[in-house]
């Protein structure tokens, strides 16, 4: 069984979130497309966190998260 979802261009992006308000840090470790029938979403891990929070926000989201949280990008 082919999943055709994920030739396409991610929809989403998820982050682990560690901290709390100011203090936080979004850590990208995944991106997720949006099924055909637009309720659900597949999910694609880089890392899977073992704490914090998981946030899954629409790609273009980006300057809202960067602006009151740093952003780290996961070591390959």
């Amino acid at each position: 069984m082919t999943n055709d979802t994920n030739t396409n261009r991610p929809t989403h992006t998820i982050y682990q979130v560690t901290g709390e308000g100011e203090q936080s840090y979004w850590h990208r470790v995944g991106a997720a497309w949006a099924n055909k029938d637009g309720k659900g979403l597949s999910l694609k891990f880089d890392a899977i966190p073992l704490h914090g929070r998981i946030m899954i926000r629409e790609i273009g989201d980006e300057a809202k998260v960067a602006g009151h949280s740093q952003e780290i990008e996961p070591a390959l």
